[in-house]
C-alpha cells in the first residue's frame, strides 16, 4: 500500500526561513506598524529585507495563517450554541467614497464574520447573515442597533424573534471596532475592497488568536495563555 504522500511546504519556494516569515505577518498584521516600520524593526534585528517583501509576504501568507486559526477555532467553538452575537456596520473610506464593513461579534468580543458592501440595506444585511451560522450555527441572541435593514433581513430569515436592539446594548461590537481602526490609521487607509475584505478578514483572526482578556485574569495565567498563543501561532502551517 502507498504512502500517503506529505503536503507540499507553503514556504519551499522561499529562501527566507519559515519562522522569518511569520514574525513579519504577526508584526505587520497584529501591530499598527507601516511597511516601512516593519522593515526597520527587522534590520534592528539582523534581517534586511525590502518593505515590498513585507506587502508580499502578507498578501500570501496572511490568509493562510488566519485559515488555519479559523478552522481551529471553529472546530472547537462549533459546541457552543448558547451565546449572544452583536452585530454592527462600520463605515471605512475608499479613494474617497464611503463604503460599509459589517460585523458580528460574539459575546466575548471575538470578530466572527466580516463582509463588505457598498450599501447598508436590507440585501446586504441578508447576504452578511447569511455568512456566519454556516460556520458557527444559530446563536441563542442577536443584538443590533436600530438599522432597519437588520429587521427586515432577520424577518426573511424567520429568525426576528431572536433581535434585540438597546442604546447600549452593542457596546461589545462598538469597542472592537478599535484594533481595526488603529491599523488602518497606519495603513493610511485603503484603496479597493477587495484590499478591505482580504486584510479585516485576516486581522480580526490573527487579533482573536492573540485576544487573551489579560484585564480578566492573574499575571501567571495571562503569561502562560501567551506563550501558548505564541506556540500555536509559530505552528501555523508547519
Amino acid at each position: 500500500m502507498p504512502r500517503p504522500r506529505k503536503p507540499a511546504s507553503p514556504f519551499r519556494y522561499f529562501n527566507s526561513s519559515p519562522e522569518v516569515i511569520r514574525l513579519v505577518v504577526l508584526m505587520y498584521v497584529r501591530f499598527p506598524l507601516s511597511l516601512r516600520n516593519v522593515e526597520d524593526l527587522l534590520f534592528e534585528r539582523g534581517i534586511d529585507i525590502c518593505h515590498e517583501t513585507v506587502r508580499l509576504w502578507w498578501n500570501r501568507f496572511g490568509p493562510l495563517f488566519a485559515g488555519d486559526i479559523r478552522r481551529q477555532r471553529v472546530s472547537r467553538m462549533g459546541r457552543f450554541r448558547h451565546w449572544r452575537w452583536h452585530l454592527d456596520e462600520m463605515y471605512v473610506k475608499l479613494n474617497g467614497e464611503m463604503v460599509y464593513l459589517w460585523r458580528a461579534v460574539d459575546h466575548e468580543g471575538e470578530v466572527l464574520e466580516r463582509y463588505v458592501t457598498r450599501t447598508r440595506d436590507k440585501a446586504a444585511a441578508l447576504a452578511f447573515m447569511k455568512k456566519a451560522p454556516n460556520l458557527y450555527g444559530s446563536p441563542e441572541a442577536i443584538t443590533t442597533d436600530g438599522l432597519r435593514s437588520y429587521r427586515a433581513a432577520m424577518n426573511e430569515l424567520g429568525n426576528a424573534e431572536k433581535q434585540e436592539v438597546g442604546r447600549w446594548a452593542n457596546n461589545r461590537v462598538e469597542n472592537s471596532h478599535l484594533p481595526f481602526r488603529r491599523r488602518e490609521l497606519a495603513m493610511q487607509r485603503f484603496r479597493q475592497m477587495k484590499t478591505l475584505q482580504k486584510f479585516a478578514s485576516v486581522h480580526a483572526n490573527v487579533h482573536n488568536h492573540f485576544s487573551l482578556e489579560c484585564h480578566l485574569i492573574d499575571r501567571q495565567t495571562y503569561r502562560e495563555r501567551r506563550s501558548a498563543a505564541l506556540a500555536k501561532w509559530q505552528a501555523l502551517v508547519s
